[in-house]
């Protein structure tokens, strides 16, 4: 197979940890070409196909110069096996419009994974609200009074952006109601943006907890990231210690009911982020923790990924 990731630049990775790296790395393992392109490079104009500058590679097994180039030029994006969408966050308008020229490549022949229609139908913190059997008590709102009321019946609450990301932009406020004002108002903006309020799960002191989904099924390992030096969030990318342990029979339960539900829409591969017994974001655009999972317990997620891609081509 001849496979496009679509990336950061790649001289960015940090390979000792990046997902995407470990993709490649199974991809090449397999005999399959492996080819990198940055949205940047990605055009349609008329009377073309979505295209893209891409560069082939190969992984040299080397941790600084970890790739080389063996040939680049402009490609069609349909003339691949499969493209992997797996630039990161945030869900920004540029991303919007980037899920709509891969939406054309897939009109014009392409198989694109996740499906860009469903990275557009399932905003990270929003697609939640689907499953409401199995999040924690949530209001998503504007208005301040609405915050302050739900901040009354539940004590100790967290607010977070709908567009943020690694946690950045997440606040906690306890019984005390200490700074909610300035809070609401950095996040809401006058009224202006809306808010993600959830009750505060003290779970999150075993960490929270990443749970994969490929091809609908659970990986039966998950990295429980936790909060160290006295922060809330376990965010790997705040700080937080990722931990692998087995599935608990409650985040089966939640993977096994979504995995199918979300695999159906073409979401090949999510990341259900869970603290305790509570869902609390589903992941879509580019789920990570692959190579954590894979030292820690030996369960090879990179392979398994690279499985159920074959399988759906």
């Amino acid at each position: 197979m001849k496979i496009l990731f679509v990336t950061d630049p790649l001289e960015s990775f940090k390979i000792y940890k990046d997902t995407t790296f470990s993709m490649m790395r199974e991809a090449q393992k397999r005999g399959h070409c492996v080819v990198a392109c940055e949205m940047t490079g990605v055009r349609w104009q008329q009377g073309e196909s979505v295209s893209a500058q891409v560069r082939h590679i190969d992984l040299t097994g080397d941790q600084a110069a970890w790739f080389t180039v063996s040939a680049t030029g402009r490609e069609a994006l349909k003339d691949f096996d499969a493209v992997l969408m797996r630039k990161d966050p945030p869900f920004d308008s540029e991303y919007f419009y980037a899920t709509h020229l891969l939406s054309q490549a897939e009109r014009e022949g392409a198989r694109v994974f996740n499906s860009p229609a469903a990275l557009r139908n399932h905003p990270e913190k929003l697609a939640i609200l689907e499953f409401p059997q199995f999040i924690a008590p949530t209001l998503v709102t504007k208005n301040e009074a609405d915050i302050r009321a739900f901040h009354a019946t539940h004590g100790t609450i967290i607010l977070k952006p709908l567009d943020g990301m690694g946690g950045m932009g997440i606040f906690k406020v306890g019984t005390d109601g200490l700074n909610l004002g300035a809070i609401i108002e950095t996040l809401n903006r006058d009224g202006q943006q809306t808010v993600m309020v959830q009750k505060f799960l003290p779970g999150i002191a075993q960490g929270d907890k990443r749970v994969l989904l490929i091809g609908g099924k659970p990986v039966p390992f998950c990295l429980a990231r936790i909060p160290q030096g006295g922060e809330v969030r376990g965010n790997l990318a705040a700080g937080g210690k990722g931990v692998a342990q087995a599935l608990s029979a409650r985040d089966r339960e939640i993977a096994e009911a979504l995995g199918p539900i979300l695999f159906a829409r073409g979401l090949m591969l999510v990341g259900l982020d869970i603290i305790g017994d509570s869902l609390t974001e589903i992941n879509v655009t580019s789920p990570t923790c692959f190579q954590e999972i894979t030292d820690q317990m030996g369960c090879d997620v990179a392979a398994l990924f690279i499985d159920a891609l074959e399988a759906a081509l």
